[in-house]
């Protein structure tokens, strides 16, 4: 196979919301990129959340520049990307047993941050959410929203590509070469047709996340990065309408986040060391369930469809004790001090500060580059488009009953996802230039995310995908097992009452009627 030669201005690695934002930015400058991403986008912690657009109000106790950063970049995505935000609201809840002293220093907290909160007595509180604790003691309220991560990212990509962005994904970083102090090329290679692909760039970026170490290490470079997973519970309902937080100083299992048809419990702080095992345990699992039903008590008898883990990177020069002690601000990292001066490291951060990480990025890439063009992000809202609205929870089943297809079937019944749909997401796939996969139509979608997790879509949107040639062989079975041993990962620990019963319907028909070892 023949390798590939591009150029390009600036070669961005990793296609999470801070590498998709930055594509973005760039592209609004009039920067030429090419970002390459070794699995799909939002692969890494920004697909591994809560979903949670934070107010700041968690941070003011350990963090308060990341408070203020996070109140300033919420109140400006609220503005510019509305679409991809549920703007919720939020309660912050204290029950008997919690420290009253911090429960009364919260409001001056918020207040040193600049941080809006108003204070509800338990009865008002337990009138707007009825699942709460009748053991409430204080609750204030915040302006907490939820965000669609995906959609987020799609969209950045989306529009960065139409600005001329060219986006690799499936593709790895698997060498740099260097000449004097400077990357002159990049090795890639495609993890799906192992094409090798030579980039050569003015500028490199190391947007990996959790994998920025790895990256940095082929460049010579070394960073000290801590591992911190976090483990999150998805309820088979919407439990809330707003997001809930625990009265206290960040712990396990103290934020509810409503995403949609859904919550989303979490989360855990566990010090790890790899990054090729990336799951929640058992341990967890119970430990969550056990602190958030003290807010919600709703939640010991919840029914649970999936857990999932994310990994945060964290940068320190010191390894603390307790990883939550460890700022959750972001690192902007200038390599030329470890002697190459086009290649530097952005990590670390929260969702909600990803458009800040991205503008303070690009405006140290534009500085090399002698490009004077301001960020526009923080002025041009995010467009909307039609290839990346899938992923809103509702969507499709209002799309469907305006349109009244009659032969429209649904492919997807947990959330009602027709077959128009899964056609319009092969298709912006096509246009990236991918190859449509289970996985990736999920990732675009809201497929295989009801309480049945794949146990009829599955199957379904496989055989489509067979009937439009997308699929065309016995391999292509390899296809359906990836998709459904995904969902099975974040099944496995949830495994009790009406969750256990669909994991054996499950086995049964791919195992047992339809011979398919998974």
């Amino acid at each position: 196979m023949k390798t590939a030669k591009l150029d390009t201005q600036v070669l961005i690695i990793g296609g999470g919301a801070t590498g998709t934002g930055l594509a973005r930015d760039l592209a609004l400058r009039g920067v030429r990129c090419i970002l390459v991403e070794k699995r799909d986008i939002n692969a890494g912690a920004s697909g591994a959340n809560h979903g949670f657009l934070h107010s700041g109000a968690r941070y003011v106790s350990n963090d308060q520049e990341s408070a203020k950063e996070c109140r300033e970049e919420s109140q400006l995505l609220k503005r510019l990307a509305p679409h991809c935000i549920e703007n919720t609201g939020g309660l912050f809840v204290a029950v008997a047993g919690d420290d009253e002293k911090y429960v009364a220093d919260f409001p001056n907290l918020c207040s040193r941050c600049g941080i809006p909160v108003g204070q509800l007595n338990p009865k008002e509180a337990r009138e707007l959410e009825p699942a709460l604790s009748p053991q409430l003691i204080a609750v204030y309220e915040v302006e907490d929203a939820s965000i669609d991560p995906f959609k987020l990212s799609l969209e950045n990509i989306c529009q960065a590509q139409e600005l001329g962005t060219t986006l690799l994904r499936h593709t790895k970083v698997v060498a740099f070469s260097k000449d004097g102090s400077r990357i002159q090329t990049v090795q890639l290679m495609n993890t799906e047709s192992g094409q090798e692909i030579i980039v050569e760039a003015e500028q490199v970026v190391n947007a990996a996340g959790a994998w920025a170490s790895t990256v940095a290490t082929l460049a010579g470079v070394s960073i000290d990065m801590l591992y911190s997973k976090g483990s999150l519970l998805v309820t088979d309902h919407r439990l809330t309408k707003r997001v809930v937080n625990r009265l206290r100083p960040p712990g396990n299992g103290d934020i509810l986040v409503p995403g949609g048809t859904v919550s989303v419990l979490g989360t855990t702080s566990v010090r790890i060391e790899f990054l090729d095992e990336v799951h929640p345990t058992i341990q967890e699992v119970d430990l969550l369930v056990e602190e958030g039903a003290m807010m919600l008590p709703v939640l010991e008898s919840t029914r649970y469809i999936r857990a999932y883990a994310g990994v945060r990177p964290l940068i320190s020069a010191q390894c603390e004790s307790d990883d939550r002690s460890v700022s959750r601000g972001f690192a902007l990292l200038d390599h030329a001090r470890d002697g190459l001066e086009n290649f530097i490291t952005i990590s670390g951060g929260k969702l909600t500060t990803y458009r800040f990480m991205a503008e303070k990025a690009g405006d140290m890439i534009c500085q090399r580059l002698s490009v004077t063009n301001p960020c526009l992000t923080k002025i041009q809202p995010l467009p909307a488009t039609d290839t990346c609205k899938w992923t809103e929870p509702g969507i499709s089943p209002k799309m469907w009953i305006k349109q009244n297809r009659p032969y429209d079937p649904l492919l997807c019944e947990c959330e009602m996802v027709p077959q128009s749909v899964i056609d319009s997401v092969i298709e912006s796939i096509r246009h990236e230039n991918g190859k449509p996969s289970l996985k990736a139509v999920a990732l675009r979608s809201r497929m295989g995310k009801g309480p049945c997790q794949g146990t009829f879509c599955g199957a379904r949107v496989a055989a489509h995908m067979y009937e439009r040639s997308e699929f065309n062989s016995d391999q292509d079975l390899d296809n359906l097992r990836e998709f459904l041993g995904e969902r099975w990962r974040g099944e496995r620990l949830v495994l009790w009452n009406g969750q256990l019963i669909q994991a054996e319907l499950k086995e049964a028909i791919y195992c047992g009627l339809l011979d398919l070892e998974l």
